[in-house]
């Protein structure tokens, strides 16, 4: 049997290309930063920030929230829905 080949060889192709690190910069919580916005559950403006265009809540890493408040901008895009002023689901146009 032959031995598999190496990753750490170099490719046949020329000189090995060092991978440039990219640096990410750090979301900052915009209710943390400014500390004059509320998550209400009655302003549909403030929250379709945080849903996508099919209705889906957008995960924290992505919103850049910090994990309170995350908790309750989720809370308050359900409450929403509940009470109609955000769709559970987004457009049902195919196409």
């Amino acid at each position: 049997m032959s031995a598999p080949a190496s990753r750490s060889a170099k490719p046949a192709g020329g000189p090995a290309k060092r991978k440039r690190r990219v640096y990410h910069r750090r979301k900052v919580c915009r209710f943390c930063a400014d500390k004059t916005l509320k998550i209400d559950y009655k302003d549909p403006r403030t929250l379709k920030y945080f849903i996508t265009e099919r209705g889906k809540i957008i995960p924290k890493r992505i919103s850049g929230c910090c994990a309170k408040h995350q908790r309750s901008v989720s809370q308050a895009i359900k409450r929403a829905r509940t009470i109609a002023l955000l769709p559970f689901v987004g457009s049902l146009e195919q196409g």
